[in-house]
């Protein structure tokens, strides 16, 4: 309110201690008709500063009544006649800020969000808002602004029209679409959005932001963190036999190689430093063996997938201790591979084996879900025994069984 407080106004209603009873009075218009007409305005519960003002205002002596009753329109009357305030509404506003109506601010709010998904026209965006709980994370990412949320809806529809990309750097589809290269690094409204769209399209999104965004075709950080492999056979890629070789995320995106592995055993296991032991003792006649390197990256994931698809038998190894049963659990779920020499009686014949491998376990158990009975041994035990530490033991293993695995030769 821009106009002037007229001194008597502040006499009469203003100050700390009728702030309560202004609170109340404003109320009964905020509540009200939504013209803002009210013939009356009942006020119980006075102290005795409230009864005072109450009293001056519609005219009366102070008095002990509990309660008042206002004459609306009289006491609009008379504040306007004495050239206080054209009315008891304006007088309230002149002294605390704008009376809005609540239904009508609601309907207002409310129509303003229903414009918000007419507007939008991308089939699987809208499918995603349809449900309150994601209409909800619109709101949040907006500040709850329908304006704003109006420009990221736009926003993101401008993303998944893009998709899929064909290995495309997030920054370069950020600053093109965007005007920010950095408009969709995580967190961003929205790549939050876009990322929940697409999760909410597919049974199999593992929740890993790089992950999501390689799987329609945009890279993020490509270079970081190559899938490291040993004799896996494949056309399309400079490979040495014999010699562990890297591919990054951008090479398996932009360019997949061709993987000739249909119906061959690979190994997978958890350390590259296993896969530098393996191409030492055995060079080119080692098995074909593809690393996690821990928990897997998107390249890892990305390798992993493609060899799947092209109809490798994947075998798994892993670290005894708790993470490395969590790596196993992802993998034998996610790509559909075997635990290979991977469980309790092969932990407890390591135990027993390596006697000097007295490296207690640590951190919270996990449920092998290929073998309970292991996590019982490992429990029990107390050690973790890492895959290095058995090297000579998985060498033997290969030898003895990938010949019989794979009767035709790579």
């Amino acid at each position: 309110m821009t106009s002037a407080i007229d001194e008597r106004l502040v006499r009469l209603l203003g100050g700390a201690e009728l702030s309560d009873l202004r609170a109340r009075l404003r109320r009964r218009y905020e509540l009200g008709p939504a013209d803002g007409k009210l013939p009356s305005i009942q006020v119980g519960k006075l102290n005795e500063a409230e009864r005072a003002a109450l009293a001056s205002l519609v005219g009366r002596k102070g008095g002990v009544a509990a309660s008042i009753s206002i004459d609306v329109s009289a006491v609009d009357r008379a504040l306007s006649d004495a050239g206080i305030a054209p009315s008891l509404r304006t007088a309230l506003e002149l002294l605390d800020g704008p009376i809005i109506h609540r239904e009508t601010e609601l309907n207002r709010i409310r129509d303003n969000w229903a414009a918000v998904l007419a507007g939008c026209s991308h089939v699987d965006l809208i499918a995603y808002l349809a449900s309150p709980l994601n209409f909800g994370v619109l709101k949040r990412l907006s500040g709850n602004q329908p304006d704003s949320a109006s420009l990221i809806c736009r926003q993101t529809e401008d993303i998944l029209r893009r998709l899929p990309a064909a290995g495309v750097p997030r920054a370069q589809i950020a600053a093109e679409h965007l005007g920010d290269a950095h408009g969709l690094d995580s967190a961003r409204p929205v790549a939050t959005l876009t990322l929940a769209v697409l999760r909410s399209r597919s049974s199999t999104d593992t929740g890993d932001d790089r992950d999501t965004w390689a799987a329609v075709g945009i890279l993020v950080n490509e270079l970081a963190r190559p899938a490291l492999f040993l004799n896996v056979p494949c056309s399309g890629l400079p490979v040495s036999p014999g010699e562990p070789q890297y591919a990054s995320l951008r090479l398996l995106a932009r360019r997949p190689p061709e993987w000739t592995v249909a119906s061959k055993s690979i190994l997978v296991c958890e350390n590259p430093n296993l896969v530098g032991i393996l191409a030492d003792q055995l060079g080119t006649a080692c098995p074909p063996v593809v690393c996690v390197d821990g928990h897997l990256g998107a390249a890892q994931r990305t390798i992993l997938k493609q060899l799947k698809e092209s109809g490798a038998d994947l075998r798994y190894h892993g670290d005894y201790d708790w993470p490395g049963i969590t790596i196993a659990n992802y993998v034998i779920a996610k790509y559909g591979a075997v635990p290979w020499h991977f469980s309790a009686v092969d932990y407890v014949a390591a135990a027993k084996s390596a006697p000097q491998l007295r490296i207690p376990l640590s951190g919270r158990p996990a449920i092998a879900s290929w073998d309970a009975d292991l996590t019982a041994a490992m429990i029990k035990t107390g050690i973790k025994i890492e895959e290095e530490a058995i090297a000579e033991r998985i060498i033997d293993l290969l030898g003895e069984e990938w010949l019989r695995w794979n009767k035709r030769a790579y």
